[in-house]
């Protein structure tokens, strides 16, 4: 980058006052300054503008909603109205939002709809996908206000797993597939924080017990992943219990943070010292340097060395009994 880039780009900045703020967008107009002029061709730039317009763009929408929670919605397009499922989907978010959550979903038919009809419109955000042969926000999206659309899949997957505080997953197709495992995949590796992941079928249904058969029986029989990792996602039958299921895992546990290999639990109630003894038992994972203990205010604080988030997920349900 040139010194007149530089010159430029500080004077852009100098309104900025808040100095994290000023880093990473001084960060963002020094890499365009930079790829001007290089190698790479004008179809890629074109598509790494778009992507970053898509995801400023989702970023502003979901700003505005900073504090309330997120239940993010995945499943099939297809459904129909007179599903079982389509009623489940509207009565889960319909519930979610009675206790104060908002729906996030994609914002076409099927489920999406499904979803958006039972949280209302004040409770739902919609992130539409731009296809040939479908599909237009559905009725019950504020087009004007809490909607974005997205070119890219991917980034519509970002847009709508990073804010979320759970996940519900109702079946459908290779998206729907493509979802469910992106989810898994983030948690698993910590590239996005813990959070329940409820996987819907009607009472009956087979298509969730299939899904599990197959990953036990062939990836994590063939050693792929552990099974820790696959019981990041528990499936359900019927909406209360869903709904119980995220519940129950913010009915101590808020939040989670990580630095210098120390992770970190913010709860509503600290563990007792008899509880701690427990903690170090059951996980000696958590147990290198100052090992796990309480520090001040509502912290849990332990060694962690960003590998074993299947294991925070159990530390989790664990500290939610007590």
């Amino acid at each position: 980058m040139t010194g007149a880039h530089e010159r430029a780009i500080n004077q852009l900045l100098d309104s900025f006052e808040d100095p994290d703020r000023r880093q990473v967008v001084h960060e963002m107009l020094e890499r365009v300054a930079d790829v001007g002029p290089s190698a790479a061709s004008t179809a890629d730039l074109e598509v790494a503008a778009t992507a970053l317009n898509e995801l400023l763009e989702a970023a502003e929408l979901f700003g505005r909603f900073e504090t309330r929670r997120k239940l993010a919605v995945f499943g099939s397009a297809r459904t129909p109205v007179d599903s079982p499922l389509y009623l489940m989907a509207q009565e889960f978010s319909g519930a979610m939002a009675a206790r104060g959550w908002m729906t996030v979903s994609g914002a076409g038919p099927g489920i999406m709809e499904a979803s958006s009809k039972g949280a209302g419109i004040d409770n739902t955000l919609g992130v539409n996908i731009d296809l040939p042969f479908e599909q237009g926000s559905n009725p019950y999206i504020d087009v004007e206000s809490r909607l974005v659309a997205m070119k890219y899949f991917f980034t519509r997957k970002v847009a709508m797993t990073r804010p979320a505080n759970a996940f519900v997953i109702f079946p459908g197709g290779l998206g729907t597939m493509d979802e469910v495992f992106e989810v898994l995949t983030l948690l698993h590796t910590g590239k996005t924080t813990p959070a329940p992941v409820v996987l819907m079928d009607v009472p009956g249904g087979t298509f969730w017990q299939r899904w599990r058969a197959f990953l036990d029986d062939e990836v994590v029989a063939g050693n792929y992943v552990d099974e820790d990792g696959v019981n990041l996602a528990r499936s359900f039958t019927n909406v209360e219990d869903g709904v119980a299921e995220i519940e129950r895992f913010y009915s101590n546990y808020q939040g989670f943070a990580l630095a210098d290999y120390r992770g970190s639990l913010r709860l509503k109630r600290p563990p007792s010292p008899s509880q701690v003894a427990e903690l170090r038992r059951r996980f000696p994972a958590f147990n290198g340097g100052a090992g796990i203990l309480v520090s001040a205010g509502q912290q849990l604080e332990f060694a962690f060395d960003g590998r074993h988030y299947a294991s925070l997920r159990q530390l989790i349900d664990v500290v939610n009994t007590f």
